[in-house]
């Protein structure tokens, strides 16, 4: 039973390996808002519209269960082999058409081998979920601890099962065999809820231990989906530990760091964008999500300083996704008098069929993407288009104007 959680882009695919992230992300946000002192009124009991609101929990952790109880299924359980490693990915056999919604969709579903990957998300997201609900579900937050720690011995017993780079018939591969970051990530949530020197003394010996990320791959940028060990280092600033204070100033420290190497490379755009293009001269898939994700460095540093720069830097980032951008094109829907309205989307589909729904307000778009991939951007003429103007708001047009839950996640915490 794998049911629930969240389809994870323009499919009906669901990853643990992108869930987690982005789940991450939005408990962040909560924890955050909860030990740093920033507003938590838009997400509070009965400010969203679920099936779950006005039961004495904040909205934005009954949406978020949600997912991580998703999470939970996906572990293998005990008795069989593999037992504590969680699947990889569950999606269809083949890609579905555009304009097919979740109960019409009739293909068959498959459940993926277990990743080392995987599995360390779930670890890091069940021992973050642990402390959050401690309070609020103490039987919820055992199972996660549970999982949690189950998780994380299984991945230490299977440290290289890693899902193929060719597995993507029907779904998008998330394959990942550098997973040094993700046991950076699990160890650290790991330690802030349990406080275990187990933890601690494997962060100590990492050399992930030094610094705080700002090359995740592709674009400056200090997180995604394959690089996770930020999130890890974020967690241990932000939430009150056993980490000694000192510890936590220089984690503070480093992400201040990071926030000033973003505005250095907005001063240097013109557009002062947070992002500028790779070494090879191009923007790459998503590239909207770095920005949104430097948006989130840049918040945290003026969190722990309260110096002006880094909320300036963040409206920076804002703007450019908001309009401010070489194509004046809000890469968010409902917002602004140039909005994206056309996603690539299997539900939000009204621009290939009448009978479905359009994308509502507050859904961001993956932006500009110098590799022009799917068919219709090619046959548009965007081949050879400036990096900053590779894009178009159609629906076909998958590899520029794709959603994600990863990428929309950070546009949440910057709500």
């Amino acid at each position: 039973d794998v049911t629930g959680g969240w389809y994870d882009a323009g499919d009906h695919g669901k990853y643990v390996v992108n869930g987690g992230i982005s789940l991450w992300t939005l408990l962040n946000w909560y924890e955050r808002s909860k030990f740093l002192g920033s507003s938590s009124a838009e997400f509070a009991d009965g400010k969203l519209a679920i099936p779950e609101s006005k039961n004495g929990v904040p909205d934005i952790l009954d949406e978020a269960r949600w997912e991580l109880e998703f999470l939970l299924k996906m572990q293998v359980p005990d008795g069989k082999p593999l037992s504590g490693m969680a699947h990889h990915k569950m999606h269809d056999e083949a890609w579905t058409a555009l304009g097919v919604a979740p109960h019409e969709d009739t293909q068959t579903r498959y459940l993926h081998k277990p990743s080392t990957a995987a599995t360390l998300n779930l670890a890091a997201t069940a021992a973050q979920g642990a402390r959050i609900w401690k309070g609020i579900d103490a039987g919820f937050s055992a199972k996660c601890l549970k999982s949690a720690e189950r998780a994380w011995a299984a991945a230490r017993q299977n440290p290289a099962l890693f899902a193929a780079a060719t597995d993507d018939k029907g779904g998008g591969t998330y394959a990942d065999d550098n997973v040094n970051d993700e046991f950076y990530w699990a160890a650290s949530e790991l330690f802030v809820t349990t406080g275990k020197p187990e933890y601690k003394q494997y962060l100590d010996a990492s050399p992930l231990n030094v610094r705080f990320p700002t090359e995740a791959g592709g674009h400056e940028s200090s997180m995604n989906w394959g690089t996770t060990d930020g999130l890890g280092m974020i967690s241990m600033a932000v939430v009150p530990s056993r980490l000694d204070a000192t510890a936590q100033k220089a984690l503070r420290g480093r992400i201040a760091q990071a926030a000033d190497r973003y505005l250095r490379v907005a001063e240097k755009e013109g557009y002062r964008t947070l992002i500028a293009r790779t070494s090879d001269g191009k923007y790459i898939w998503g590239s909207n999500s770095f920005v949104v994700n430097n948006i989130i460095v840049l918040g945290l540093a003026y969190d722990f300083t309260k110096q002006q720069k880094y909320l300036d830097g963040a409206v920076l980032g804002m703007d450019y996704l908001l309009g401010r951008n070489p194509l004046a094109q809000s890469y968010v829907s409902g917002y602004g008098e140039k909005s994206l309205e056309n996603p690539h989307h299997r539900f939000w589909a009204h621009q290939a069929n009448g009978k479905y729904p359009k994308a509502p307000a507050g859904v961001l778009s993956g932006g500009p993407n110098s590799t022009i991939d799917d068919p219709y951007s090619k046959g548009a003429g965007l081949r050879g288009c400036v990096p900053e103007k590779c894009y178009i708001d159609n629906i076909e047009a998958w590899s520029v104007n794709e959603i994600t839950i990863n990428w929309n996640a950070p546009l949440v915490w910057m709500a």
